[in-house]
């Protein structure tokens, strides 16, 4: 983008980077903890960290995304085995209800296909959204089950129901709501190396192709 300069598309980027280090400070299951929405976070499971982090970061960008003309929130991350597993070496895209609106899935897909960076599309459903549902008083979200995404049904799809609430966009995911963010979710464990070899594989620089592509094609008059 910063060297095609298409019109109409500004963006924004945030790179989350924390040290995931053992010790006395560590996570630990059943703690609480606040994220930068103010969302109590009961921990389920430690090895769901990355969400949390990038929560906070969507947070962030939503209070830009608040003040932009034309906002779109993107979370794009290596999160689950589980995206892995059930599409294999494609992305996934995941949209809320004004991302489907605009039909950026569908953009992503078709681009993707296109252009070769094939991407998937899932669904948000409730059981997503009731799969994260506070157990107590004291929370307001649970950030994971105890069990291994590739494990555990729809392991791909509830993580974006708490990226939402975690980051305080479930407030603005509904059609009358006079604030609605489009926010789409894209998965990239399966695409992101050659092989899916996180240990050796070479990375595939997915979703740029398609995302750009996407984008320009909705900038279009």
């Amino acid at each position: 983008i910063a060297a095609l300069k298409p019109k109409g598309i500004k963006v924004v980027a945030e790179l989350g980077a924390v040290r995931n280090s053992i010790g006395a400070d560590a996570l630990v299951a059943d703690e609480i903890i606040t994220s930068h929405a103010g969302v109590r976070v009961r921990i389920g499971n430690t090895d769901a960290e990355g969400r949390l982090v990038l929560a906070d970061c969507l947070s962030h960008l939503r209070e830009m995304a608040l003040e932009a003309e034309g906002p779109h929130l993107f979370s794009i991350a290596t999160l689950t085995g589980h995206a892995q597993l059930a599409v294999g070496p494609y992305s996934v895209a995941i949209d809320n209800h004004p991302a489907r609106r605009a039909h950026t899935a569908q953009r992503l897909f078709d681009q993707g296909a296109l252009w070769g960076d094939p991407f998937e599309i899932s669904t948000l459903r409730r059981e997503d959204w009731s799969f994260v549902d506070p157990r107590t008083k004291a929370d307001d979200v649970i950030n994971c089950n105890n069990a291994p995404s590739s494990q555990t049904p729809r392991g791909h799809q509830f993580p974006a129901a708490f990226l939402a609430i975690a980051s305080g966009l479930d407030k603005h995911s509904h059609k009358s709501s006079e604030t609605a963010l489009p926010f789409t979710h894209v998965d990239i464990a399966g695409s992101g190396v050659e092989g899916g070899d996180w240990q050796h594989g070479r990375p595939t620089a997915t979703p740029v192709v398609a995302m750009l592509c996407a984008l320009v094609e909705a900038a279009r008059p």
